[in-house]
């Protein structure tokens, strides 16, 4: 977490013993990383919510599908796997099925309690999740107003940021380990009031990620991002007219375009098979109707969870009071843009930092 002893910008480097800091913004400059915003709620033409994300069907395929898959393959698939080994040393039928029997006997009672524990242990970890997901009231960007909204922790009531105030940064830290060089990234936005920080920041699983996590938000508050299929849906299975996050319409869109793709050739039936067999061993449609029914609760409890100021200031306003970019950050965008255009391969932090010295 950054300290900031004085006014940082966007290009400042701030190093520490195991790495370094860089500033996005102040400013808030474009980059040239396409926008991901896994962590992106709620975005609608007023405003986004960042800090949260959507529930995703895959952490219910491993809370469900994964206790499933692992039972039944030690209770089923070992079995049969043995009697095959015993089959290749020439045993009769006789042998191979009584060490089907035998193996199946012996692992049914160990299969059911170990995916039994593995269920409670998943649920466990997706109710912490839950409650965490209630109580947290996510960081919200209101574009017309070009503000951020965050509600910092234990306070009563709601802090409005400018826009083009708020710092943001990507972390590159590194350390020694017995398994070598271990390297971790992240990405944060925050404020000073006083001398307390308020940010928040997430882990990445590299820099170039890290930037465009930012970009996302970035894009959004510039009317450069105005969905979250453009930003989220990287399989593209979402169609026009459904809903931007996971469910039943995914699963469906996905199933039908396997079959396209085995249709033209550009997929063998032995990966549809494959294909089935997930979903089978996952349970089929239940995680994506888990994640509909997880859709409608959580957009229920977090709109009855927002403060009333915070309510009233992500009412939509009419046009004509919609606040407007500063002339300074318009022109030092078109600056960091044309230098991208001259050098393609130069790193954004460096082409920042320049077009600041160059204020």
């Amino acid at each position: 977490m950054p300290l900031l002893e004085q006014p940082r910008k966007a290009g400042d480097i701030e190093p520490f013993p195991s790495g370094k800091i860089t500033y996005l913004a102040p400013l808030p400059l474009p980059t040239p990383m396409p926008a991901y915003g896994p962590h992106i709620g709620e975005l609608n033409d007023v405003f986004m919510d960042f800090g949260l994300g959507s529930p995703q069907v895959f952490m219910w395929q491993m809370t469900l599908g994964g206790p499933f898959s692992v039972a039944f393959s030690a209770a089923f698939l070992f079995p049969l796997i043995g009697g095959f080994m015993f089959f290749l040393f020439g045993m009769g039928w006789d042998d191979v099925s009584h060490a089907i029997e035998g193996l199946f006997n012996e692992g049914k009672g160990v299969s059911f309690f170990v995916g039994c524990l593995m269920l409670l242990i998943g649920l466990g970890v997706w109710h912490h999740n839950d409650k965490k997901r209630a109580s947290i009231i996510p960081t919200r960007f209101n574009r017309q107003r070009r503000e951020v909204c965050f509600m910092p922790k234990d306070a009563t009531e709601p802090v409005f940021v400018p826009w083009e105030s708020l710092s943001a940064w990507v972390i590159e830290a590194q350390g020694a380990t017995q398994y070598g060089i271990h390297r971790q990234y992240g990405m944060g936005i925050g404020f000073y009031q006083g001398e307390t920080l308020t940010s928040v920041e997430f882990h990445c699983a590299g820099l170039p990620l890290a930037i465009s996590h930012w970009e996302a938000i970035r894009g959004y508050m510039e009317y450069e991002v105005n969905d979250l299929k453009s930003i989220q849906d990287l399989q593209d299975l979402q169609g026009p007219d459904d809903p931007p996050h996971e469910g039943l319409h995914t699963f469906r869109n996905a199933r039908a375009r396997m079959h396209q793709q085995i249709r033209e050739g550009t997929r063998t039936r032995l990966s549809g098979f494959f294909w089935y067999f997930y979903h089978v061993m996952t349970l089929w449609t239940i995680p994506n109707h888990l994640v509909e029914w997880e859709v409608r609760r959580l957009e229920r409890i977090g709109k009855q969870a927002l403060p009333d100021a915070m309510r009233e200031w992500s009412e939509p306003l009419s046009e004509d009071q919609w606040a407007k970019p500063s002339e300074e950050l318009l022109r030092l965008s078109e600056q960091v843009r044309q230098m991208q255009k001259r050098q393609p391969h130069r790193p954004i932090t460096e082409i920042f930092a320049q077009v600041q010295r160059e204020r």
